[in-house]
């Protein structure tokens, strides 16, 4: 088993390198958010372990980034233990959170209960009611009629039929589409929505992507 740890203080990095390797993993060890994030995208881990504050990149925008393409499984290991934060590590999508100081038996029991569990990997096709999402060929149909997307109508609509009945903000929607903050006075959001509804909707008579006013949009079938 391949983990990447990501820690930036030395005397606990060495100590969970050891630890981890004396317990039967092949551990890489690097101690910077950007060089973290370079592992993690280009070499294939079982798990990764990391910590919050780094430098260069936390490990909040580490495991933003590393969700966009990859399911590995994330353990966060870190000082901050408010609530808001293992709160924030879990909603950013973290499998597990534990909180320093730890006892190093505990670590090691979670690590091996997030590689026996592994990744739960995302379906190459995703169906809701009559519409159809296929991720791989980025192929979308409903009621079988064919819907012709840009790239970031599908990631947009890919957001959307992932997390039906879920209201998504604006600036969670341009986070993850645009990779961008969301500023008030753009309309892009709005637009490319526009754009969606147009091709997804338009033609149907049951409508799918709805505004919640004050809050953003959501993906649902209504009556």
């Amino acid at each position: 088993m391949h983990i990447l740890l990501v820690e930036d203080e030395p005397k606990s990095g060495d100590y969970l390198r050891r630890g981890l390797a004396e317990s039967g993993f092949v551990v890489d060890w690097v101690r910077t958010g950007v060089d973290g994030l370079h592992h993690a995208q280009t070499l294939d881990y079982q798990l990764v372990i990391l910590d919050v504050m780094l430098p260069g990149m936390n490990g909040w925008e580490i495991l933003r980034e590393l969700r966009r393409t990859h399911d590995t499984p994330v353990l966060f290991l870190t000082a901050r233990d408010e609530v808001e934060d293992r709160v924030k590590g879990l909603e950013l999508g973290a499998d597990d959170y534990l909180v320093k100081p730890f006892a190093f038996t505990e670590l090691l029991a979670r690590a091996r209960t997030l590689l026996r569990r592994g990744p739960i990997r995302e379906a190459d096709v995703i169906e809701y009611g009559d519409v159809s999402v296929d991720v791989l060929r980025r192929k979308v149909s409903r009621a079988g009629q064919r819907i012709d997307l840009t790239a970031k109508e599908f990631a947009l609509l890919h957001m959307l039929v992932r997390r039906p009945g879920e209201v998504l903000s604006r600036p969670q929607i341009a986070s993850q589409v645009w990779d961008m903050n969301f500023d008030s006075d753009t309309n892009v959001v709005d637009v490319a929505v526009r754009r969606l509804r147009a091709k997804l909707d338009d033609d149907f008579d049951s409508k799918l992507v709805h505004t919640v006013w004050g809050m953003g949009y959501v993906f649902e079938a209504r009556n």
